[in-house]
């Protein structure tokens, strides 16, 4: 019997995006954008709110009128990616397509998308950080585990730095299995677990003074990424690298409200070999939109701490 490529299809584009949110370690940011205006495309609308401070209270005339003053922000989503797959009707039928076809998708997210995602996104707080350059929040040449240094001293500081700024919520904090080591090292297994919730999956992570600390991989950890196109030479194999001039995050730390990050697949198109017009294969065609963006207001919310010298 013939498959429903369009119901298919639309199966495959729902269950991808639940799992880009649930395996990202960045997966959380996506919660913040649940007010963002999106309806397809690149182009979302970020609300922004502004308020007033409060007035004296007037016996005869009573309150001071205030005023709430609420915009949208039109964004575009600056990174539009995507791969064509091509798989041999040989070996796939429409008995096993399914299967196959839902393997190569997960596959491809797993192992190109999702760490491109996370580096891109951690990499663009990072550099909105630096750019703003806030006193007291960029820490530079600091390698855990050298001689006279605590990486629990550096946390902390880190903690009390963001509360100064007047942030008294939830904080979350990506370190680098390094750096976590050296934590663990030094409080002997008195790490705190703590849960965390990401995508609707509760997982237990380490935790400091209740932020809980998200191990991330050092090749997501850079300040700079350079994304690759696919088709220029010396890119053909696509995803990112560290950028030219990036240097290497021991771990950020930022207020959980700070980053709006968005990550959407677009229409996921499949055409069986006797539409396919190119070859005689089943063709999937993967495109995402997906960027970050960390509004003025919020930018001293975000502590960075670097292992290179400045």
């Amino acid at each position: 019997m013939a498959i429903n490529t369009l119901a298919t299809a639309t199966i495959f584009q729902q269950q991808l995006d639940k799992i880009a949110v649930q395996e990202a370690v960045t997966g959380w940011m996506d919660a913040n954008a649940g007010q963002v205006k999106y309806n397809g495309g690149s182009e979302v609308k970020i609300p922004k709110m502004a308020l007033q401070g409060m007035g004296d209270y007037d016996i005869d005339n009573g309150y001071i009128k205030g005023a709430v003053t609420l915009t949208y922000q039109t964004k575009e989503m600056t990174q539009d990616r995507g791969r064509l797959f091509n798989l041999d009707p040989r070996e796939v039928d429409e008995t096993n397509f399914v299967a196959t076809a839902g393997n190569v998708m997960g596959e491809f997210q797993r192992t190109f998308v999702i760490p491109e995602i996370d580096a891109y996104r951690l990499s663009k707080v990072a550099s909105d950080a630096i750019t703003a350059n806030k006193a007291g929040m960029i820490e530079y040449g600091y390698t855990p585990g050298a001689t006279g240094t605590s990486a629990l001293r550096k946390l902390k500081e880190a903690i009390k730095a963001v509360r100064d700024m007047g942030y008294n919520g939830p904080l979350v904090c990506h370190a680098t299995e390094t750096f976590k080591m050296e934590l663990e090292l030094e409080m002997a297994k008195q790490l705190t677990a703590i849960t965390f919730s990401k995508g609707g999956v509760q997982t237990q992570v380490p935790g400091v003074d209740t932020v809980p600390i998200i191990p991330t991989a050092s090749n997501r950890m850079y300040t700079a990424i350079t994304i690759y196109d696919g088709k220029t030479t010396g890119q053909e194999a696509g995803g990112y690298v560290k950028g030219t001039t990036a240097k290497d995050m021991n771990f950020i730390l930022m207020a959980r409200q700070v980053p709006i990050a968005i990550t959407k697949l677009d229409t996921l198109r499949i055409f069986d070999p006797l539409t396919n017009q190119g070859k005689n294969a089943w063709q999937l065609d993967y495109r995402r939109f997906h960027d970050l963006w960390t509004l003025d207001n919020k930018i001293n919310g975000v502590f960075v701490n670097i292992k290179d010298e400045a």
